[in-house]
């Protein structure tokens, strides 16, 4: 679902889009599952889920880079330095 990468979250998700509201969803296999209401057309649903995830660890759009899955459902982010974590199960802050 998640690991740290010294600073940065690497995020494994899910990407439902055109659900009836942005919400984390639990997990689907090992990724987490994130319902999005933006279709799935020209970049919508990408640059939708970047503004979603900034949201959600208090960082800024340009601190969220798509890592893999810009045609796909299945993505990795990373989030660089994320100010604040999300209450998610497993989601915990990178220990030193």
């Amino acid at each position: 679902m998640f690991r740290w990468d010294g600073e940065d979250l690497l995020l494994d998700c899910h990407l439902q889009p055109r659900a009836s509201c942005d919400e984390f969803a639990g997990l689907h296999g090992e990724r987490l599952k994130i319902r999005l209401t933006a279709p799935p057309l020209e970049g919508k649903a990408n640059a939708h889920l970047l503004a979603f995830l900034a949201k959600a660890f208090g960082v800024a759009k340009s601190q969220i880079s798509l890592e893999s899955g810009e045609l796909n459902r299945q993505k990795r982010v990373r989030i660089r330095a994320p100010r604040q974590l999300p209450d998610l199960p497993g989601m915990t802050a990178r220990m030193d």
